[in-house]
Protein backbone atom coordinates (compact mmCIF):
# COMPACT_ATOMS: atom_id res chain seq x y z
CA UNK A 1 0.00 0.00 0.00
CA UNK A 2 2.87 2.31 0.92
CA UNK A 3 4.56 1.73 -2.73
CA UNK A 4 1.07 2.19 -4.27
CA UNK A 5 0.92 5.53 -2.43
CA UNK A 6 4.49 6.98 -3.36
CA UNK A 7 3.75 5.86 -6.91
CA UNK A 8 0.66 8.10 -6.49
CA UNK A 9 2.61 10.95 -5.45
CA UNK A 10 4.95 10.46 -8.55
CA UNK A 11 2.32 11.06 -10.57
CA UNK A 12 1.15 14.02 -9.09
CA UNK A 13 4.52 15.90 -8.80
CA UNK A 14 5.23 14.94 -12.31
CA UNK A 15 2.00 16.12 -13.56
CA UNK A 16 2.70 19.53 -11.59
CA UNK A 17 6.17 19.83 -13.14
CA UNK A 18 4.66 18.88 -16.64
CA UNK A 19 1.60 21.56 -16.38
CA UNK A 20 4.13 24.26 -16.06
CA UNK A 21 6.64 23.35 -18.36
CA UNK A 22 3.51 23.18 -21.25
CA UNK A 23 2.77 26.82 -19.54
CA UNK A 24 5.54 27.40 -22.28
CA UNK A 25 6.57 24.61 -24.21
CA UNK A 26 3.02 23.69 -26.69
CA UNK A 27 3.29 19.95 -27.65
CA UNK A 28 6.07 17.51 -27.46
CA UNK A 29 4.79 14.94 -25.55
CA UNK A 30 6.84 12.30 -26.17
CA UNK A 31 10.19 14.21 -26.02
CA UNK A 32 8.59 15.60 -22.47
CA UNK A 33 7.97 12.16 -21.50
CA UNK A 34 11.12 11.45 -22.53
CA UNK A 35 13.17 13.83 -20.61
CA UNK A 36 10.98 13.07 -17.28
CA UNK A 37 11.66 9.13 -18.05
CA UNK A 38 15.40 9.84 -17.67
CA UNK A 39 15.29 12.43 -14.93
CA UNK A 40 13.82 9.69 -12.75
CA UNK A 41 16.34 6.66 -14.11
CA UNK A 42 19.19 8.99 -13.72
CA UNK A 43 20.24 8.84 -17.37
CA UNK A 44 21.13 11.17 -19.94
CA UNK A 45 19.44 11.80 -23.71
CA UNK A 46 20.52 12.36 -26.96
CA UNK A 47 18.22 14.89 -28.60
CA UNK A 48 17.97 15.15 -32.59
CA UNK A 49 16.03 17.54 -34.35
CA UNK A 50 15.98 20.83 -36.67
CA UNK A 51 16.82 24.26 -34.69
CA UNK A 52 13.40 25.86 -33.33
CA UNK A 53 12.27 23.03 -31.68
CA UNK A 54 12.26 24.42 -28.10
CA UNK A 55 14.68 22.05 -27.08
CA UNK A 56 16.44 24.75 -24.93
CA UNK A 57 13.00 26.27 -23.47
CA UNK A 58 12.24 22.95 -22.37
CA UNK A 59 15.30 21.97 -20.37
CA UNK A 60 15.08 25.59 -19.05
CA UNK A 61 11.23 25.60 -18.30
CA UNK A 62 12.26 22.40 -16.11
CA UNK A 63 14.67 23.35 -14.32
CA UNK A 64 12.86 26.52 -13.30
CA UNK A 65 9.99 24.41 -11.92
CA UNK A 66 12.47 21.58 -10.31
CA UNK A 67 14.22 24.47 -8.62
CA UNK A 68 17.50 23.28 -10.38
CA UNK A 69 20.41 24.92 -11.65
CA UNK A 70 20.59 25.33 -15.14
CA UNK A 71 23.78 25.39 -17.64
CA UNK A 72 24.03 25.97 -21.51
CA UNK A 73 27.07 25.19 -23.48
CA UNK A 74 27.51 26.58 -26.80
CA UNK A 75 29.72 23.39 -28.39
CA UNK A 76 31.87 24.69 -31.13
CA UNK A 77 35.32 23.64 -32.66
CA UNK A 78 37.65 25.96 -30.66
CA UNK A 79 36.57 25.25 -27.35
CA UNK A 80 38.50 23.08 -25.16
CA UNK A 81 38.14 20.85 -22.11
CA UNK A 82 38.84 23.34 -19.89
CA UNK A 83 35.62 25.35 -21.00
CA UNK A 84 33.37 22.54 -19.60
CA UNK A 85 35.23 21.10 -16.41
CA UNK A 86 37.15 24.26 -15.70
CA UNK A 87 40.49 24.86 -14.52
CA UNK A 88 43.12 26.18 -12.19
CA UNK A 89 43.67 29.97 -12.16
CA UNK A 90 46.99 31.60 -10.67
CA UNK A 91 46.15 34.46 -8.28
CA UNK A 92 49.29 36.77 -8.75
CA UNK A 93 49.05 39.10 -5.56
CA UNK A 94 48.57 35.33 -3.27
CA UNK A 95 50.91 33.26 -5.44
CA UNK A 96 48.42 30.42 -5.16
CA UNK A 97 46.27 28.61 -7.54
CA UNK A 98 42.58 28.82 -7.17
CA UNK A 99 39.70 26.31 -9.08
CA UNK A 100 37.16 27.97 -10.95
CA UNK A 101 34.77 25.21 -11.72
CA UNK A 102 33.25 24.75 -15.21
CA UNK A 103 29.85 25.04 -16.62
CA UNK A 104 29.01 21.25 -15.98
CA UNK A 105 28.79 21.86 -12.14
CA UNK A 106 25.05 22.13 -12.18
CA UNK A 107 21.77 20.14 -12.40
CA UNK A 108 20.49 20.31 -15.88
CA UNK A 109 23.12 20.46 -18.32
CA UNK A 110 22.24 21.51 -22.24
CA UNK A 111 24.78 20.46 -24.20
CA UNK A 112 23.83 22.11 -27.45
CA UNK A 113 25.35 21.12 -31.10
CA UNK A 114 27.04 18.64 -29.08
CA UNK A 115 28.89 17.32 -32.68
CA UNK A 116 30.52 20.41 -33.47
CA UNK A 117 32.90 20.12 -30.77
CA UNK A 118 36.47 17.81 -30.84
CA UNK A 119 36.96 14.70 -29.26
CA UNK A 120 38.72 15.97 -26.58
CA UNK A 121 36.00 18.18 -25.33
CA UNK A 122 33.26 15.14 -25.73
CA UNK A 123 35.87 13.29 -24.12
CA UNK A 124 35.83 15.37 -20.91
CA UNK A 125 31.87 15.53 -20.99
CA UNK A 126 32.32 11.80 -21.04
CA UNK A 127 34.17 11.19 -17.57
CA UNK A 128 31.01 13.65 -16.17
CA UNK A 129 28.24 11.90 -17.47
CA UNK A 130 29.59 8.45 -15.98
CA UNK A 131 31.36 9.39 -13.15
CA UNK A 132 29.16 12.49 -11.91
CA UNK A 133 32.81 13.92 -11.30
CA UNK A 134 35.31 16.16 -12.40
CA UNK A 135 39.07 16.03 -12.37
CA UNK A 136 41.27 19.01 -12.37
CA UNK A 137 44.53 18.97 -12.06
CA UNK A 138 44.40 15.77 -9.96
CA UNK A 139 41.61 16.68 -7.64
CA UNK A 140 38.18 15.32 -7.88
CA UNK A 141 35.18 17.53 -7.49
CA UNK A 142 31.71 16.04 -7.52
CA UNK A 143 28.97 17.30 -9.69
CA UNK A 144 25.44 18.65 -8.14
CA UNK A 145 22.73 15.54 -7.33
CA UNK A 146 20.40 15.12 -9.48
CA UNK A 147 22.36 15.64 -12.53
CA UNK A 148 21.05 15.26 -16.56
CA UNK A 149 22.77 15.97 -19.48
CA UNK A 150 20.94 16.28 -22.86
CA UNK A 151 22.51 17.02 -25.83
CA UNK A 152 21.45 18.17 -28.78
CA UNK A 153 23.06 17.69 -32.97
CA UNK A 154 20.77 19.04 -35.83
CA UNK A 155 20.84 16.14 -38.52
CA UNK A 156 20.46 18.52 -41.24
CA UNK A 157 23.59 20.28 -41.33
CA UNK A 158 27.18 18.20 -41.46
CA UNK A 159 30.09 20.27 -42.33
CA UNK A 160 31.89 21.03 -39.53
CA UNK A 161 31.03 18.48 -37.62
CA UNK A 162 32.66 15.67 -36.00
CA UNK A 163 31.37 12.45 -35.06
CA UNK A 164 30.81 11.67 -31.55
CA UNK A 165 32.89 8.44 -30.23
CA UNK A 166 30.75 5.16 -29.78
CA UNK A 167 31.79 4.99 -26.15
CA UNK A 168 30.28 8.16 -25.45
CA UNK A 169 26.88 7.65 -27.56
CA UNK A 170 26.54 4.92 -25.55
CA UNK A 171 26.55 6.45 -22.14
CA UNK A 172 23.05 8.59 -23.43
CA UNK A 173 20.30 6.48 -22.20
CA UNK A 174 18.03 7.24 -25.42
CA UNK A 175 17.96 9.35 -28.59
CA UNK A 176 14.69 11.47 -29.14
CA UNK A 177 13.82 12.38 -32.24
CA UNK A 178 12.21 15.55 -31.57
CA UNK A 179 9.95 16.68 -35.07
CA UNK A 180 7.81 19.53 -36.10
CA UNK A 181 4.89 20.73 -34.44
CA UNK A 182 1.00 20.35 -36.00
CA UNK A 183 -0.20 23.11 -37.66
CA UNK A 184 -2.52 23.98 -34.76
CA UNK A 185 0.76 23.42 -32.14
CA UNK A 186 2.54 25.81 -34.57
CA UNK A 187 -0.38 28.47 -34.37
CA UNK A 188 -0.47 28.24 -30.12
CA UNK A 189 3.57 28.50 -30.22
CA UNK A 190 2.90 32.29 -32.33
CA UNK A 191 0.14 33.47 -29.59
CA UNK A 192 2.04 32.47 -26.76
CA UNK A 193 5.61 34.19 -28.34
CA UNK A 194 3.84 36.97 -29.02
CA UNK A 195 1.94 37.46 -26.03
CA UNK A 196 2.15 37.59 -22.69
CA UNK A 197 5.40 35.52 -21.11
CA UNK A 198 3.90 32.98 -19.12
CA UNK A 199 5.26 32.49 -15.30
CA UNK A 200 6.37 29.42 -14.18
CA UNK A 201 5.96 28.38 -10.67
CA UNK A 202 8.16 26.00 -8.35
CA UNK A 203 6.70 23.04 -7.76
CA UNK A 204 9.08 20.07 -6.37
CA UNK A 205 12.49 20.68 -5.69
CA UNK A 206 15.85 19.03 -6.94
CA UNK A 207 15.98 16.99 -2.87
CA UNK A 208 12.49 15.39 -3.80
CA UNK A 209 13.55 14.27 -7.15
CA UNK A 210 16.20 12.49 -5.81
CA UNK A 211 13.54 11.08 -3.41
CA UNK A 212 11.89 9.87 -6.38
CA UNK A 213 14.60 8.40 -8.11
CA UNK A 214 15.56 6.05 -5.31
CA UNK A 215 12.06 5.15 -5.17
CA UNK A 216 11.20 4.41 -8.42
CA UNK A 217 14.87 1.75 -8.42
CA UNK A 218 12.15 -0.21 -6.44
CA UNK A 219 10.21 -0.88 -8.76
CA UNK A 220 9.36 -4.51 -9.72
CA UNK A 221 10.67 -5.98 -12.99
CA UNK A 222 9.52 -9.83 -13.30
CA UNK A 223 12.48 -11.88 -14.61
CA UNK A 224 10.38 -12.78 -17.38
CA UNK A 225 10.65 -9.24 -18.83
CA UNK A 226 14.40 -8.75 -17.78
CA UNK A 227 15.02 -12.12 -20.17
CA UNK A 228 12.76 -10.06 -23.02
CA UNK A 229 15.23 -7.21 -22.67
CA UNK A 230 18.46 -9.56 -22.81
CA UNK A 231 17.09 -11.35 -25.78
CA UNK A 232 16.38 -8.08 -27.96
CA UNK A 233 19.20 -6.96 -27.06
CA UNK A 234 21.56 -9.64 -27.40
CA UNK A 235 19.51 -10.39 -31.41
CA UNK A 236 21.16 -6.67 -32.15
CA UNK A 237 24.69 -8.41 -32.05
CA UNK A 238 23.62 -11.72 -33.71
CA UNK A 239 20.38 -11.70 -35.40
CA UNK A 240 20.64 -15.34 -36.59
CA UNK A 241 20.11 -17.47 -33.46
CA UNK A 242 16.79 -15.63 -33.29
CA UNK A 243 15.58 -15.71 -36.81
CA UNK A 244 16.77 -12.71 -38.43
CA UNK A 245 19.57 -14.15 -40.25
CA UNK A 246 19.01 -10.91 -43.48
CA UNK A 247 19.81 -8.64 -40.48
CA UNK A 248 23.44 -10.15 -39.97
CA UNK A 249 24.69 -8.15 -43.03
CA UNK A 250 23.02 -5.01 -42.24
CA UNK A 251 25.03 -4.59 -38.78
CA UNK A 252 28.25 -3.92 -37.91
CA UNK A 253 28.11 -3.86 -33.87
CA UNK A 254 24.86 -3.89 -32.12
CA UNK A 255 23.58 -2.70 -28.77
CA UNK A 256 26.21 -3.39 -25.19
CA UNK A 257 24.61 -4.59 -22.18
CA UNK A 258 24.35 -1.11 -21.03
CA UNK A 259 21.20 -1.57 -23.44
CA UNK A 260 19.76 -4.00 -21.82
CA UNK A 261 20.01 -2.64 -18.02
CA UNK A 262 18.97 1.67 -19.44
CA UNK A 263 15.77 -0.28 -20.76
CA UNK A 264 15.53 -1.44 -17.97
CA UNK A 265 15.56 1.55 -15.73
CA UNK A 266 13.95 3.26 -18.50
CA UNK A 267 11.13 1.28 -17.94
CA UNK A 268 10.76 1.54 -14.40
CA UNK A 269 10.42 5.42 -14.66
CA UNK A 270 7.83 4.64 -16.82
CA UNK A 271 6.09 2.22 -14.94
CA UNK A 272 6.30 4.70 -12.08
CA UNK A 273 4.93 8.01 -14.17
CA UNK A 274 2.34 5.94 -14.88
CA UNK A 275 1.19 5.56 -11.42
CA UNK A 276 2.72 1.45 -11.00
CA UNK A 277 5.19 -0.09 -9.26
CA UNK A 278 5.76 -3.04 -11.28
CA UNK A 279 6.71 -2.76 -15.21
CA UNK A 280 4.42 -4.46 -17.71
CA UNK A 281 5.74 -5.30 -21.08
CA UNK A 282 4.14 -1.96 -23.51
CA UNK A 283 6.69 -0.13 -20.73
CA UNK A 284 9.46 -1.90 -22.30
CA UNK A 285 8.08 -1.80 -26.00
CA UNK A 286 7.29 1.59 -25.84
CA UNK A 287 11.28 2.64 -24.82
CA UNK A 288 13.04 0.20 -26.92
CA UNK A 289 13.39 2.33 -30.21
CA UNK A 290 14.40 5.33 -28.29
CA UNK A 291 17.19 3.25 -26.20
CA UNK A 292 18.55 1.09 -28.95
CA UNK A 293 18.25 3.25 -31.95
CA UNK A 294 21.94 5.46 -31.28
CA UNK A 295 23.29 2.34 -30.19
CA UNK A 296 23.29 -0.12 -33.85
CA UNK A 297 26.20 0.64 -36.31
CA UNK A 298 25.04 0.09 -39.22
CA UNK A 299 27.01 -1.86 -42.49
CA UNK A 300 28.06 -0.08 -45.51
CA UNK A 301 25.63 -2.29 -47.21
CA UNK A 302 22.53 -1.02 -45.13
CA UNK A 303 23.35 2.16 -45.48
CA UNK A 304 23.65 2.32 -49.31
CA UNK A 305 20.04 0.72 -49.00
CA UNK A 306 18.69 3.38 -47.13
CA UNK A 307 17.95 1.05 -44.24
CA UNK A 308 17.61 3.20 -40.70
CA UNK A 309 18.45 2.03 -36.76
CA UNK A 310 14.52 2.40 -36.70
CA UNK A 311 13.75 -0.26 -39.71
CA UNK A 312 15.81 -2.67 -38.19
CA UNK A 313 14.43 -2.23 -34.32
CA UNK A 314 10.75 -2.56 -35.45
CA UNK A 315 12.22 -6.04 -37.58
CA UNK A 316 13.36 -6.78 -34.18
CA UNK A 317 10.83 -6.45 -32.26
CA UNK A 318 8.17 -8.37 -35.13
CA UNK A 319 10.28 -11.57 -34.60
CA UNK A 320 11.14 -11.41 -30.92
CA UNK A 321 7.60 -10.55 -28.55
CA UNK A 322 7.90 -9.53 -25.42
CA UNK A 323 5.83 -12.07 -22.93
CA UNK A 324 2.78 -12.25 -21.58
CA UNK A 325 1.52 -9.78 -18.58
CA UNK A 326 2.78 -10.43 -15.50
CA UNK A 327 -0.18 -10.89 -12.91
CA UNK A 328 -1.44 -6.98 -11.70
CA UNK A 329 -3.37 -7.87 -8.88
CA UNK A 330 0.16 -9.24 -7.36
CA UNK A 331 1.89 -6.12 -8.04
CA UNK A 332 5.24 -6.44 -6.01
CA UNK A 333 5.46 -9.81 -4.61
CA UNK A 334 8.12 -8.54 -1.87
CA UNK A 335 5.59 -5.71 -0.58
CA UNK A 336 2.71 -8.55 -0.47
CA UNK A 337 4.60 -10.69 1.28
Amino acid sequence: MNDMNRAGEVVTSMQRVLYEVKKVVVGQDHFLERVLVAMLARGHLLVEGVPGLAKTLTVKTLARALQGSFKRIQFTPDLVPADLVGTRIYNQKTGDFSVSLGPVFTNLLLADEINRAPAKVQSALLEVMQEQQVTIAGETYGVPQPFLVMATQNPIESEGTYPLPEAQVDRFMMKVLVGYPTADEEFVIVERVTGVSATVTAVTSMAELATLQQACREVFVDPALISYVVRLVAATRDPEPAGLRELARCLTYGASPRASIHLVEGARALAFLRGRDYVLPEDLTDLVPDVLRHRLVLSYEALMEGMSPDAIVRRLMSQIGPPARPLESRGRPAASA
